[in-house]
């Protein structure tokens, strides 16, 4: 009997992989749905689960079960542990933050696994699937095998840039969310950060050059078994460790050096950018482990993270290029102008807003980062019922890069379970703003500020906004007329449709909802 289950072993870990992949795939397809995107999320980590348990205790190589349990369980203890927890109380606001950390740290993985594997390839050797094409002529000793080591050190080296620049730089973002970090440039960092990019791949260039003529010092031994051929010995390459540090080095000093000056509302693509680079990353390391589950996810993570790259570079009508060498949003200054140049803004009562809002026939909520701020997405839900049950009609308007990470509006306004049919994408959004009689702007700035389309000078100019300012009338809620994310001033604050309305958003929303039920 234990003879039978080690042959079928193999079996119903190939399975386990497979409902792995599949489960992943059926979860990312949810995901799309904020109604389906809890399930989708618990459907996926139960394929994840099925597929370490299944590594855990039925993966064997040469016979050999994978060992070192006590390490295993005892990480898998501690990260679970930190995970829950971190997950349990963090708060919606803090949620851009992270998802960057745990960003980091897959991309942290990746590169520990690529140190790892090139230190084994370095000492230990490689192996070599037959049927992989390995050629091996036993009577003559000819063996080919170099080919192999330089794909895997390829493999390698690729897993170790990407996860390096991922890991670095989404701490970097994770400190600039925060707050902790500040948004820094100097003169000359585009052409610093292309030359450190250049020395990296004229490094990789020269390490898999230097690999691939190694050949004739390749000292190994040989180990045959029916499905492999191990070679181990030093493969020719412990010269090269040196180079590959240095690539290490550069690729965490790139990392921090590309994320450093970027700030503002290219925030959300640099998050998705370095959550693509993560998933390549751990394709990687599927590659080098014959994993297909890593394979999977990895290639899923990375196409989903550039598809959404892509659409909201296209949202904000910039280049990636633009984005990962500009600075856009860091720290400006310029552009909008002080508000002296726009003339005075004028308040609005709460009184007097809570009348605009329950007499309107169509209304649209805007939210933004000061919503997440103030948690007051529970309380924007009672409003929006509220002013329904008086006959209004009443959608919210989501721009693709509002808040601080890709989908923070979607996020958290499915927190308060509001409908997802509510929620209108910028286009159709600002095709009813013409016959909208009153639109309620909850925290958000630079995504509904005009200089966006009228001030070529402005930072955010050409990136299309929420146009608001074609409604009947605007209340803008804001704690004061401090600039948005971007640091620029906000034109719509100062036209005479506009009304101001400040204070805490949860504590105005409260307050209006107090005034619309007294009328």
């Amino acid at each position: 009997m234990p003879g039978i289950l080690l042959n079928i072993a193999p079996g119903i870990l190939s399975v386990a992989y497979l409902i792995g992949s599949v489960t992943f795939i059926m979860g990312l397809k949810m995901l799309s749905n904020p109604a389906s995107a809890r399930k989708g999320n618990l459907i996926a980590a139960a394929g994840m689960f099925i597929a370490i348990a299944g590594t855990i205790f039925l993966y064997e190589e040469n016979g050999e079960k994978l060992g070192n349990y006590g390490w295993i369980f005892a990480g898998l203890v501690i990260g679970s542990v930190i995970g829950v927890l971190a997950a349990k109380k963090v708060k919606m606001t803090a949620m851009p933050e992270m998802v960057s950390m745990f960003n980091g740290m897959g991309g942290a993985c990746a590169m520990l696994i690529s140190i790892v594997e090139f230190n084994h390839l370095v000492h230990g050797g490689a192996e070599i699937n037959i049927a992989a094409g390995f050629k091996a002529i036993i009577a003559g000793a000819e063996f080919n095998a170099f080919t192999n080591i330089t794909g895997k050190l390829l493999v390698i080296l690729l897993g170790l840039i990407i996860g390096s620049v991922s890991f670095a730089g989404s701490v970097v973002a994770w400190g600039k969310l925060n707050g902790k970090i500040k948004d820094y440039a100097f003169k000359g960092q585009h052409i610093v950060n292309l030359a450190i990019l250049g020395v990296i791949v004229i490094l990789m260039v020269w390490l898999l050059v230097s690999a691939h003529h190694s050949g004739s010092d390749f000292n190994y031994s040989l180990e045959i078994s029916d499905a492999s051929l191990k070679l181990s010995g030093d493969g020719g390459l412990s010269g090269l460790s040196a180079g590959f540090y240095i690539i290490l080095a550069l690729s965490i000093a790139y990392g921090i050096l590309f994320v450093m000056p970027i700030g503002g509302a290219d925030m959300p693509v640099v998050i998705s950018l370095l959550n693509s680079f993560t998933g390549v990353a751990a394709a990687c390391g599927g590659f080098l482990y014959n994993n297909p589950v890593m394979l999977t996810g990895g290639i899923l993570v990375g196409s989903a993270g550039t598809i959404l790259t892509i659409l909201m570079c296209k949202a904000m009508n910039r280049s990636l290029k633009n984005v990962l060498i500009g600075s856009f949003g860091a720290s400006a200054t310029g552009g909008g102008g002080a508000a002296k140049e726009f003339g005075n803004y004028k308040e609005i009562s709460l009184s007097d807003a809570a009348v605009v809002l329950r007499y309107a026939s169509k209304v649209m909520i805007v939210p933004g980062y000061g919503l997440a701020v103030a948690q007051a997405q529970h309380v924007c839900h009672e409003l929006e019922k509220l002013l329904e049950e008086h006959g209004v009609e009443v959608n919210y308007a989501i721009h693709p890069v509002a808040g601080r990470m890709p989908g923070h509006m979607n996020v958290l306004l499915a927190e308060a379970d509001v409908p997802y049919e509510k929620l209108e994408e910028m286009e159709q959004a600002n095709a009813a703003m013409s016959t909208t009689d009153a639109v309620l702007v909850l925290g958000a700035n630079d995504v509904v500020n005009p200089a966006a389309k009228n001030d070529p000078s402005s930072p955010i100019y050409g990136m299309p906004i929420l146009e608001v300012e074609l409604a009947k009338m605007v209340i803008v809620n804001k704690r004061s007329m401090k600039p948005g994310y971007a640091g620029i001033e906000n034109e719509l604050f100062f036209q005479p449709k506009t009304s101001m309305l400040f204070g805490d958003a949860k504590t105005v929303l409260q307050q209006l909802v107090a005034e619309v039920k007294a009328l």
